[in-house]
């Protein structure tokens, strides 16, 4: 499930040539900088709700609205009708699909979201790729870059694979559903309308179709009166 066409159905995307001889979807990650680099001229489309910074080489696409402090540092292309919302931090290699949400303080940096992909509401994706309907709850952290030296490896069934990436956050196949204030850690594979419930630290490869669930066990015992 480490190909693109495993996890994403790439219809849903104006940019499904990033993963032209990709066998795995990770390696996509590494491309985006040349490939916005080749493709992308600055040219605005949107409207904004009150002030945002753009910066050189991005392209956003009509209907899509800019709230007021949204900061983007290009190369960036954003697609139409997607809200990028108050305060939103688009860092450099962002490729942001139609009708996609950004929420309030939410980053997005080298990472790829799919049409009609969420990160609504203070959300960090880094290196990271979001399929079709792939949508983050209040809070989600996708961490990319582990505390030790080497690259992240990927490990299935006690086999590893090496990513060649010191930065690689997570890739969320199409309809992936994160609880809020859960957090991924580097590496994360999440198979397609997957659910990993809030609060869950999630690491390793998880297939479609499939629920995390945090059991964690809650102590209730009775208020004492002062």
């Amino acid at each position: 499930m480490f190909s693109a066409a495993e996890l994403f159905d790439l219809k849903h995307t104006q940019h499904a040539a990033i993963f032209d001889g990709c066998k795995y979807a990770w390696e996509a990650l590494a491309k985006i900088a040349p490939y916005l680099e080749a493709r992308t001229r600055t040219g605005l489309r949107n409207r904004c709700q009150g002030t945002a910074y753009i910066g050189e080489n991005v392209c956003v696409g009509e209907g899509t609205v800019l709230e007021d402090g949204v900061m983007i540092i290009g190369p960036a292309v954003i697609g139409r009708n997607c809200q990028i919302r108050h305060n939103a931090y688009i860092r450099q290699g962002a490729i942001i699909g139609d009708n996609c949400v950004v929420g309030n303080s939410t980053e997005i940096k080298n990472a790829i979201l799919f049409n009609n992909a969420q990160a609504p509401h203070f959300n960090y994706v880094g290196d990271s790729i979001l399929g079709h309907k792939a949508h983050l709850g209040a809070g989600v952290k996708i961490s990319n870059f582990k505390v030790f030296p080497g690259n992240i490896i990927v490990e299935v069934e006690g086999k590893e694979f090496d990513t060649g990436l010191r930065k690689f956050g997570a890739l969320l196949g199409d309809g992936a559903e994160i609880g809020c204030n859960a957090v991924l850690s580097p590496g994360s594979i999440v198979g397609r309308n997957s659910v990993i419930y809030p609060n869950v630290v999630w690491r390793g490869v998880l297939l479609d179709n499939m629920i995390v669930k945090n059991k964690a066990e809650q102590d209730v015992v009775p208020r004492k009166q002062a």
